[in-house]
């Protein structure tokens, strides 16, 4: 994906995890959230990554109260175009991302979503929501549980993320694929990078600027080049250009 192909302007919030162990939904990046949205009132929440719909928005409902915002759920919409379209702050909630990538092409969402981010939209995401801005899904770390038409997404940054991205233990005696060793896989027959983001992590996306926030770090990775370790408060655009 060329730079000249991404929407613009692009404001965009994306996250690990919902969650870090010790605090509640959406709590530790509560700060985050607050200076991304500023002045805007309500959210509208995609909850198509789970199953119960109903359930999820309740729980994202409380989160947003919480920090000050009011939460509108797509499914309950009787045009999700429509919601979009009167949208003034988007979240996309994890869960199963092959499932939710299945749901915006089911309800023909992709490029309506591109075309409002290009407009101004504050689109937002975590985990599964956070991988579906990439160009694909091909570095989710979840189990293909339903087939959507494509793995393309929406495209809304030039590189992949890693969500929940985990360390190799010391003395472990799994047998199995490291998380670097699958993404050093990926790059065996893909050319476009992947930021591994650990647990509490998140990316702070103005126009052009990748800023990497949050309470922990991450590990940028390139094809025929060694991961690059990054902390809190680095721009990224020079790795991931």
């Amino acid at each position: 994906m060329r730079y000249t192909d991404l929407p613009m302007p692009r404001h965009l919030l994306l996250l690990s995890a919902s969650a870090v162990h010790g605090t509640g939904y959406l709590e530790h990046a509560a700060s985050e959230f607050k200076d991304f949205l500023g002045k805007a009132q309500r959210v509208l929440f995609m909850p198509y990554a789970l199953k119960d719909h109903d359930a999820y928005a309740a729980k994202a409902r409380a989160g947003f109260e919480a920090m000050g915002y009011d939460l509108d759920s797509i499914h309950e919409s009787a045009s999700p175009k429509q919601a979009i379209e009167r949208a003034e702050a988007l979240f996309c909630g994890g869960g199963n991302t092959f499932r939710l990538l299945d749901a915006l092409y089911r309800h023909e969402l992709l490029g309506l979503i591109r075309q409002r981010v290009s407009e101004g939209l504050l689109y937002s995401g975590a985990s599964a929501g956070s991988n579906v801005a990439c160009p694909t899904i091909r570095t989710t770390n979840d189990m293909p549980i339903v087939e959507p038409p494509s793995l393309k997404a929406l495209g809304l940054v030039a590189f992949q993320i890693n969500p929940h991205y985990v360390d190799p233990e010391a003395g472990s005696k799994h047998m199995g694929e490291t998380r670097e060793e699958r993404l050093l896989q990926f790059h065996e027959d893909n050319e476009v990078p992947v930021v591994g983001l650990r647990e509490g992590a998140l990316l702070r996306v103005t126009d052009a600027s990748v800023t990497l926030k949050g309470v922990a770090g991450a590990r940028i990775f390139r094809k025929q080049q060694p991961p690059v370790e990054v902390a809190p408060g680095t721009a990224l655009e020079s790795w991931l250009d």
